[in-house]
């Protein structure tokens, strides 16, 4: 007997210390991961991670369905639970309790969970101004999906891994709050819920204009050589934010002197390049709107100088006139016979600028641009019909057309790392604070939209890319989880002859990850816009994706790739090219044609290719080339190509030699 009292006064105490624990006031409350929330979808067949913060050696209880698991939290004040794997179900309830502290999250449900990221062609909202999708608004009214559950992970650049995310927790999907929500992510979640009837849940964590090593941890990029500098900079900064401010004001003071120094326009506080007298003898020239990657300068980043001349008949000059530009990537600066009249922000629209009395004058006038370009396109983006001089008075010139062109400085060669605080670009930090807090939430899979911003690092792509699948694997320490990623849209000007091109490079470094296991890749060239670098067409991204789901991670047989080439032979001066992924068999997707296929003999100069299926099998050949030992097929940034499956899925660009490329 006595010993029964001792027992039951021992249990007492330790729920009243455990009361205690819990509510005593701590640096560390009781709480768990914005993740976990009303409304939430758990995954079906995993394990189910839960954990939270509480007062160090606290008890915590967790009951879900008919699940009661206890865990304890370490001397930091943390604490994780796993539940066994449950299976589909909605309208449940979660409880976790500490001391006589208890959360309650209310319609949870048990489903598909999928991570979507990347940068702004997955980050475009269902309904937006700035790239506006294909029937947004009616698709917004139409998405009355409560059992798809959409959770937003806020922007977050941080220097070092954080375990907590800025959210408005799981959203039921409804009109209302779709509309905010990435259109690739629920064109995609919607096909999945439809399809396999269960509970969807989709966690959005993008930043549009984004790189890929700033969504790849700072170990992983330790490993490459073009990033230890930058993470080793990173990661010794100390954390307080006015101080890392004022490093960065130095850096990047040292920064500019540097790119002054290196830049050939510019000798000490002499800006040479916007001299009215300066003769353009040594300049190449470029015709805008345009990037120089697609001119004889090829991959840059850096500093870019372009000068024309502009006649004002005797007696005009007087009178008001406007400066129209078109959108620069990423910045410029203008002047008019050597007086600064305007400079741009970065990724501005096509701007028009009034030009201040004085500057211009009867005769030449010179016009000066210094375009700054950081990572991927450089130049001008936009219409012909952006750049203009015109007048009250009725004089207008035609500025687009030729240019000429002068190379700054070379980003490649300058030495000054200046990392602001806060920059999304910096390598990790969005790894850090906007992946790393998901950590070790269960989930299906990923869906990823992303390289725009790299492709004038195209080759070092094929080594990031992969870095960044098998990262975020060995984080999550969930084997080889389903990896689904968009190869680029086609997008800008159509180039009338076969050329080098670093969107198409990109294109190949993204499909060389298909070499990864569980990866898939949804080819979306067809469906690009020449100058819209986002796409209306979000719909058939998402279908794409969702093929790739539906086929390779729930058994769905159905068709989820378009042509894929896979070998070829040469002879009889002809090049015969073999393809997966056929079904049904090969055809043109319109006209009667077949385009986007060059040819190339031992010279390795590509011309236009006669292109014909036979079978499964693509015959290219040129009546010029009598021994060709080379075909590309849609290696441009916006091609024409037209060869799809019995699927209608298009082929992914492809080449079948292995000579140097422009980004190398």
């Amino acid at each position: 007997m006595k010993q029964r009292i001792n027992t039951f006064i021992f249990k007492v105490l330790i729920v009243i210390f455990s009361c205690a624990a819990c509510s005593q006031t701590t640096k560390t409350k009781f709480g768990v991961q914005p993740i976990f929330s009303d409304n939430m979808v758990l995954q079906q067949g995993k394990e189910i991670p839960v954990w939270g913060t509480a007062p160090p050696r606290s008890g915590i209880e967790i009951q879900f369905r008919n699940q009661k698991v206890k865990t304890k939290a370490d001397s930091r004040g943390k604490w994780l639970a796993r539940l066994q794997p449950e299976n589909v179900s909605l309208n449940e309830k979660m409880t976790i309790q500490c001391g006589n502290k208890k959360l309650t999250f209310s319609n949870v449900a048990v489903g598909e969970v999928w991570i979507a990221s990347g940068q702004s062609n997955m980050e475009v909202p269902l309904v937006n101004d700035w790239a506006p999708v294909k029937n947004g608004i009616q698709e917004a009214a139409n998405a009355n999906f409560p059992d798809i559950r959409l959770f937003s992970v806020g922007h977050n650049s941080s220097n070092r891994p954080v375990d907590t995310l800025e959210s408005a927790g799981w959203k039921p999907c409804t009109p209302t709050t779709i509309r905010n929500f990435s259109a690739i992510a629920y064109f995609f979640g919607r096909e999945i819920h439809q399809d396999l009837e269960v509970p969807v849940g989709l966690i959005q964590s993008t930043w549009g204009g984004t790189l890929a090593e700033a969504w790849t941890s700072a170990a992983s990029l330790e490993l490459m050589e073009d990033f230890t500098r930058s993470v080793q900079k990173l990661q010794s900064m100390p954390t307080d934010l006015e101080t890392q401010q004022k490093i960065y004001e130095k850096d990047k003071f040292d920064l500019n002197i540097e790119r002054s120094r290196k830049d050939p326009g510019i000798m000490g506080s002499d800006t040479l390049f916007i001299k009215t007298l300066l003769r353009e003898t040594d300049w190449d020239t470029i015709h805008l709107p345009d990037f120089w990657e697609n001119s004889r300068l090829g991959v840059f980043d850096g500093s870019v100088w372009f000068r024309k001349h502009v006649e004002i008949p005797f007696g005009e000059a007087s009178a008001e006139f406007t400066l129209g530009l078109g959108s620069p990537e990423d910045l410029y600066e203008v002047w008019i016979n050597g007086r600064k009249i305007a400079q741009s922000q970065m990724w501005s629209p096509a701007k028009q600028y009034k030009i201040p009395s004085g500057v211009l004058r009867s005769g030449d006038n010179a016009i000066t641009l210094r375009v700054t370009d950081f990572q991927g396109s450089g130049g001008f983006n936009g219409k012909p019909s952006d750049f203009f001089l015109s007048s009250e008075g009725g004089f207008f010139a035609d500025l687009s057309g030729k240019w000429f062109m002068h190379a700054g400085y070379n980003q490649r060669e300058i030495e000054t790392i200046a990392l602001e605080p806060g920059d999304p670009n910096r390598p990790s930090t969005l790894f850090n604070g906007m992946i790393n807090p998901l950590i070790p939430f269960a989930f299906k899979g990923v869906i990823w939209y992303q390289g725009e911003s790299n492709t004038g690092m195209a080759w070092q792509y094929r080594h990031l890319f992969t870095n960044l699948i098998n990262d975020w694997r060995e984080k999550w320490k969930e084997g080889d989880f389903p990896f689904y990623y968009v190869q680029l849209a086609n997008y800008m000007k159509y180039k009338p002859y076969p050329a080098d091109d670093m969107w198409a490079e990109l294109r190949e470094s993204q499909a060389l990850a298909l070499e990864l296991p569980e990866t898939g890749m949804a080819v979306s060239i067809d469906i690009g816009e020449a100058e819209n670098i986002h796409p209306a067409n979000k719909q058939d991204v998402g279908k794409r994706l969702s093929l790739l789901a539906l086929n390779k991670t729930y058994g769905k047989d159905i068709p989820s790739s378009g042509p894929v080439f896979s070998s070829y032979t040469a002879g009889n001066g002809s090049i015969s090219l073999f393809f997966e992924n056929v079904y049904g068999g090969l055809k043109i997707n319109d006209g009667s044609k077949l385009n986007g296929f060059a040819i190339a003999g031992e010279d390795k100069h590509f011309v236009w290719a006669d292109a014909e299926i036979v079978g499964n099998t693509v015959i290219v050949k040129n009546k010029d080339i009598p021994l060709p030992v080379a075909v590309r097929y849609n290696w441009s940034a916006n091609p024409n190509g037209n060869l799809v499956n019995s699927a209608n899925l298009p082929a992914s660009p492809f080449r079948t030699d292995d000579w140097d490329l422009i980004t190398k």
